[in-house]
C-alpha cells in the first residue's frame, strides 16, 4: 500500500485548486491511474495507522472524500465512502488535527461536512469553514448548507443515486446549470 506522503504529495504538491474542483476528465484518469487501487485498500479500513498523524489523517480523508467523486464521477460510489469520511472528519477535528496542517490544507478536514445530506452536519461545516476555513468555499459551503434546508438533499445527486426528482428540484437544477454536490 502506498503511504500517506503519496497522496498528499499528489494533492497538494502536483496538483491544485483548479484540479481538485475543475471536474476535467484529464485529472480523473491520471488520479486513476496512479491511486484506484489505494482508493479500494481505503475504503476497506486498510489505513488505519495512517490516523497516527494529522497528515495521515488527511490523507485519509482526501482518499474516502475526493478521489471518489473523482474516481467515481456521476455514479453512486462517488457518494459510498461519505459517511465513513465524515466519522473520521468529525473524529480528526476533534482530536485538532485540523490545527495541526497548514491553513489550506486543513480546509479538506471539512469538506465532509460540506457533503453530508444532514442540515445539523452542514451548520457545522459552515462554523468549522468561518473559524479555520478558506474564505474562497465558505460560500460554497454556505451554498451547500442551503440546498440541505431547501432540499433535505442534494438533488443533483438524484440521477447517480436512483432518487426521483420533485419539480421544485427539477427547476432548482435547471437554474443552477451544471453543478454536481
Amino acid at each position: 500500500m502506498q503511504g500517506p506522503e503519496a497522496v498528499i504529495e499528489f494533492w497538494f504538491v502536483e496538483h491544485d485548486y483548479e484540479d481538485w474542483f475543475g471536474g476535467k476528465p484529464e485529472f480523473d484518469d491520471k488520479l486513476a491511474a496512479r491511486f484506484s487501487g489505494l482508493h479500494g485498500e481505503v475504503a476497506r479500513g486498510e489505513a488505519w495507522t495512517w490516523r497516527e498523524t494529522p497528515e495521515g489523517r488527511l490523507a485519509e480523508l482526501i482518499v474516502l472524500d475526493q478521489f471518489s467523486r473523482q474516481l467515481h464521477r456521476g455514479s453512486p460510489d462517488a457518494f459510498a465512502q461519505d459517511k465513513m469520511a465524515l466519522v473520521l472528519a468529525q473524529e480528526a477535528v476533534a482530536a485538532g488535527a485540523d490545527d495541526a496542517v497548514a491553513r489550506e490544507w486543513a480546509q479538506f478536514f471539512y469538506m465532509p461536512y460540506m457533503h453530508a445530506e444532514s442540515l445539523v452536519i452542514q451548520n457545522e461545516g459552515v462554523r468549522l469553514f468561518e473559524l479555520h476555513g478558506v474564505d474562497a468555499l465558505l460560500q460554497f459551503m454556505t451554498d451547500h448548507r442551503d440546498t440541505i434546508a431547501r432540499f433535505g438533499r442534494f438533488p443533483f445527486r438524484n440521477r447517480a443515486l436512483g432518487r426521483q426528482s420533485t419539480d421544485a428540484e427539477l427547476a432548482y437544477m435547471k437554474e443552477q446549470g451544471e453543478r454536481a454536490f
